[in-house]
C-alpha cells in the first residue's frame, strides 16, 4: 500500500492574488471546484459538499486547519460514513506574472479499498480539478 501523499503542480498565467481568491471565495469555487454552499478561509471553519463518480456520491466533510492568505490553505478531508482521514494542501508561489500552485492531499491510504478511494481516482480527480478546470477558470479572458 502506497502511503506517499499525492501531489500535483501547475502554473497558471495569473497573479497569486487571482489565485488565492479562486480557491477561498465560495462563488469562484462553485465555477472550478464544487458546489460549496458557505466556505471561509478561516482555521476551524467546517464546511461540506457532495462528490464523487457517476456511480456514487459521498458527502465530504472538511475543516480549515491552515489559512494563509495568498500563500497556504490546507484543510481536513473525509467522507461521513467512512472510515479515514486525509489532508489536503494548496501551496501559491508567485513567479513574476505567474502562480505556481502545489497541491498536496495527504493520508489517502486510510480510506477504505474502494475504488472511487484508490489512489488513482484522486489523481485523476485533482488532475482535472487543478489541471483543467482550474486552470480554464483563471484564464479565461
Amino acid at each position: 500500500m502506497e502511503t506517499a501523499p499525492f501531489t500535483i503542480e501547475r502554473t497558471f498565467n495569473a497573479p497569486v492574488e487571482k489565485v488565492w481568491k479562486a480557491i477561498t471565495d465560495k462563488d469562484q469555487m462553485r465555477e472550478w471546484y464544487f458546489d460549496l454552499k458557505e466556505f471561509r478561509a478561516e482555521p476551524g471553519f467546517e464546511f461540506e459538499f457532495y462528490g464523487g463518480s457517476e456511480e456514487e456520491q459521498y458527502l465530504h466533510k472538511c475543516k480549515v486547519l491552515v489559512a494563509e492568505k495568498n500563500k497556504k490553505l490546507a484543510y481536513s478531508w473525509e467522507y461521513e460514513g467512512y472510515e479515514g482521514h486525509s489532508v489536503v494542501t494548496f501551496e501559491l508561489f508567485p513567479e513574476a506574472q505567474q502562480t505556481r500552485l502545489k497541491l498536496t492531499h495527504e493520508g489517502l491510504h486510510t480510506f477504505p479499498a474502494k475504488k472511487d478511494f484508490a489512489r488513482e481516482s484522486f489523481a485523476a480527480g485533482w488532475t482535472q480539478i487543478i489541471g483543467t478546470s482550474l486552470k480554464a477558470y483563471l484564464e479565461k479572458a
